[in-house]
């Protein structure tokens, strides 16, 4: 085993972990990025086989890089996502190591940094950057039993409808994950149960622009802050086939049945709340506020934008959603698999300081650590709405740079030889 010094420590060599290692080659930071498996692995890994990503080309990028292979307003399959980011790591340069994985870091005693232990031995480095990102732990209610005889996958693991036994599945979450993983799955020929819970649902363009453009000009991408009650809302929203607007009635018509969130389970039977009429009024809200405010900044500026009057257009509400299913007993209803896309949490079991709180949660400033020498980037809402997205992790890597490149020259600074000896008389 070898031991090793470097000044900064970036873990993970994702989004985040790539940016950083950018904007400290541009700060003339010496540094060295760890990853346990392969760049951008999670796109690898962890995704369905038709995922694409979910903002156009134009935008969902680092500004240093283009994609070669995607048009501006394309969305990225995941292998072109992870192509890009290995693209990217060799334009900089980025001094990555693949396949080692960081077991701990702690603060070394006596000097001055911390010491991480690796499964290829010890590396000492003054600051450390947590580059791993949001997505690190499956998040899975507690709510079927693990022995219940029912397949239970979270979406991280799903890769495609030929991956899941005979019969119908019940799709819990109605994000982006959840809406484009049970559309696949009915399209497919299987019965999908799909359980909608609070959410956000952006039209995917309106006006001849891309909903991420209209959060851009009307300042919603840099909200500090979640409004109130909306810190785990999810967005539902798709660049599937080109991009379309997730719309809930559209799904009931293809067949999918809609429930509300998904409560308890009894004797072969789940239970789900009253509550699905809401969350679909909830969604359209979001939605036509997002069209009112876009005509108002059409309005303002006096921009020639064609009129969409028909987006306003929603239509009626499907039965299973008048009259919702409460009970499902999945035998009846012919469900072996439940499928949940109910988001991750994060482990920071490894990074062992005193930089979270009583439940784990990082204790930050944009990214700066209650903890001296260590940093966060790549969590949601790290200094704003856009903070884990690809282009806003970008951004928020170089405040973390410029701030390592501070404390470096704060560190570096010595009297000089005059103010020593008159602060000695």
């Amino acid at each position: 085993m070898s031991s090793q010094e470097v000044e900064v420590l970036v873990v993970g060599a994702g989004q985040a972990g790539i940016a950083t290692s950018e904007h400290l080659s541009n700060t003339g930071v010496s540094h060295l990025v760890l990853e346990r498996r392969r760049i951008a692995e999670r796109w690898r890994s962890e995704r369905w086989d038709s995922l694409v990503a979910n903002g156009p080309a134009w935008h969902d990028r680092f500004p240093g890089l283009e994609f070669s292979d995607v048009g501006p307003d394309g969305f990225a399959s995941k292998d072109q996502v992870v192509g890009y980011f290995e693209a990217y790591a060799e334009k900089i340069e980025a001094p990555v190591r693949c396949g080692v994985e960081v077991t701990s870091v702690r603060r070394r005693v006596g000097a001055p940094g911390f010491r991480a232990e690796t499964s290829e031995g010890t590396i000492d480095a003054r600051f450390v950057v947590a580059a791993t990102g949001p997505f690190q732990q499956p998040l899975v209610p507690s709510i079927v039993p693990a022995d219940s005889g029912l397949l239970q996958m979270h979406s991280s693991a799903y890769r495609n409808p030929g991956q899941l036994p005979d019969g119908n599945v019940l799709v819990v979450g109605a994000g982006s994950s959840g809406a484009q993983i049970a559309a696949e799955l009915q399209q497919s020929g299987r019965q999908v149960f799909l359980s909608v819970g609070p959410h956000d649902r952006p039209p995917r363009s309106y006006r001849g622009r891309d909903f991420v453009w209209w959060l851009g000009v009307l300042g919603l991408w840099d909200l500090e802050t979640p409004p109130q009650g909306a810190e785990h809302v999810t967005i539902a929203v798709s660049g599937a086939h080109g991009g379309s607007t997730v719309d809930f009635r559209d799904l009931a018509a293809d067949g999918i049945t809609l429930v509300g969130r998904t409560t308890s389970f009894e004797a072969g039977t789940l239970r789900f709340a009253p509550d699905l009429r809401g969350n679909i009024a909830g969604g359209d809200a979001n939605y036509l506020g997002l069209l009112d405010a876009a005509d108002a900044y059409v309005e303002s500026l006096g921009l020639d934008l064609p009129e969409e009057p028909e987006a306003r257009v929603l239509g009626p509400l499907p039965g299973c959603v008048t009259d919702p299913t409460l009970e499902l007993d999945l035998a009846d209803a012919g469900v072996t698999t439940i499928l949940w896309a109910t988001g991750f949490a994060v482990d920071y079991s490894w990074l062992q300081v005193d930089a979270f709180d009583d439940e784990g949660r990082p204790q930050h400033r944009r990214g700066v650590s209650s903890e001296p020498g260590v940093y966060f980037v790549g969590l949601p809402w790290l200094s704003r709405r856009g903070s884990s997205f690809i282009w806003g992790v970008w951004h928020d890597a170089q405040h973390i740079a410029d701030h390592i490149a501070t404390q470096m020259r704060y560190l570096a600074y010595e009297p000089a030889a005059a103010d020593r000896e008159v602060a000695n008389v």
